[in-house]
């Protein structure tokens, strides 16, 4: 269950950081819900999975899907480059957090 919680509190991570994109580009209610809700769930969320995952790797793995979900929204959706060593680095991100899970 730790695990569970650690991945969506990385998920909740990209919320967030969606939600921060949001608010500077048209501030409203919504994308400060989005912002405030996306990081509270996260770090609630993170908190749960340090009862049984060490910091070091519950940290590592929660920022590593922060910054590859960040990274793929900014592609995504605000038209940020794609290009092939970018994608490779960002890949370098996902393998580096399967071999945590795999050694914890």
């Amino acid at each position: 269950m730790s695990w569970i919680a650690l991945i969506l509190a990385g998920c909740f991570e990209v919320v967030g950081v969606a939600g921060i994109s949001m608010v500077n580009k048209k501030p409203s209610v919504r994308a400060l819900i989005t912002l405030v809700g996306g990081f509270l769930l996260s770090f609630v969320l993170l908190s749960f999975a340090m009862r049984e995952i060490s910091m070091g790797t519950a940290y590592a793995i929660w920022t590593g899907i922060g910054t590859v979900g960040g990274a793929l929204i900014g592609m995504i959706f605000y038209g940020e480059s794609r290009n092939i060593t970018r994608l490779f680095f960002i890949f370098l991100i996902i393998a580096s957090v399967i071999g945590l899970k795999l050694i914890a």
